[in-house]
């Protein structure tokens, strides 16, 4: 009998597929330091972003036939070196685009709006300034209109890029593979509308846009940093969702204090779990702890395929 470990957590309809299959699933974590004993047990491993399955762990593990990320990255797990030992490593890139993406637009119409700095200070003001953080938030603006740039168009890009055609903006997609097609709005009653996108070059979307969004593996260096910032528009927007470390944070800092990046929406974060204390506190940033795939769909949709990817594979 196969035995999978879900150190971080399987969608019960995904335990539930597995369970039919013939499959036993365990849920209850295992400490890091803990999990090269405890895989011992097992045929295979399911992670999010908190479990770390790097080169040590695998070598003390060669009953391990595969490993499931729920998600899209994988930079917590050391892909190559486990294909080249035989374990399968897969992940559910689709499951969650559209729930990044919708948190996108939280950010960016938290921002365009003050909610990020109202939500603080009404508590504690609203009694007695009221008048006066009303004048203070009273310049938002639409996002009809402007221009969102996006950087990294693969799924949970064209997610954001369709939210965003949806809502009457115009969209500028860099990739390091070009796009040239068509985004489809699904609308009610069945009627989809097809809209041609195409990629430009990084400098056309960093100089161009009045809201950038980030979507990209992690990288070696910062995508955005003072350079970058430098070549973007008074008052743009950033908003990361997609990795900590894409952005140089203290460059974004930087940028906010001086005017040149009017807000920020950030869900990831350098130093994960433990964020920059001036992140943290500054009234320009938008704010949430790294839960872009966190809704119930996106979790549902994400166990029930990973389920059927860990059953495709024991069953070949």
């Amino acid at each position: 009998m196969i035995k999978i470990l879900a150190n971080d957590g399987i969608d019960p309809i995904g335990k539930a597929l597995l369970e039919k299959a013939g499959f036993v699933v365990d849920t209850e974590t295992v400490p890091q330091d803990q999990l090269a004993e405890a895989l011992k047990n097992y045929d295979g491993i399911t992670v999010r972003s908190a479990t770390k399955v790097r080169q040590e762990l695998l070598d003390q593990v060669p009953n391990i036939k595969l490993i499931g990320r729920g998600g899209v990255g994988m930079d917590n797990i050391d892909v190559e070196y486990a294909r080249s030992k035989g374990i399968a490593v897969v992940n559910t890139p689709a499951a969650s685009s559209l729930s990044v993406a919708e948190l996108v637009f939280a950010h960016l119409f938290t921002g365009v709006r003050f909610l990020q700095d109202a939500n603080r200070k009404m508590p504690a003001e609203g009694a007695t300034k009221f008048n006066a953080l009303k004048k203070a938030y009273a310049k938002g603006i639409e996002l009809r209109g402007k221009t969102i740039g996006i950087i990294g168009f693969g799924r949970i890009g064209r997610e954001t890029a369709t939210v965003a055609l949806g809502l009457g903006m115009n969209v500028l997609a860099y990739d390091l593979f070009p796009f040239d097609g068509n985004l489809t709005l699904n609308l009610q009653g069945g009627i989809q509308v097809p809209i041609p996108v195409k990629t430009v070059s990084l400098d056309e979307v960093i100089a161009n846009s009045d809201f950038i969004s980030l979507h990209t593996p992690f990288a070696d260096r910062p995508i955005l940093g003072a350079e970058e910032f430098a070549k973007m528009k008074d008052g743009v927007a950033v908003v990361n969702c997609s990795r900590g470390g894409t952005i140089d944070e203290a460059a974004l800092i930087a940028a906010l204090d001086s005017g040149k990046v009017s807000f920020a929406g950030l869900d990831v974060f350098d130093n994960e779990p433990t964020p920059n204390e001036a992140i943290l506190a500054h009234p320009k940033i938008s704010l949430t702890p790294h839960i872009g795939a966190a809704t119930n769909e996106a979790q549902e949709r994400i166990g029930a395929e990973l389920a059927s990817l860990i059953i495709e594979h024991f069953n070949k």
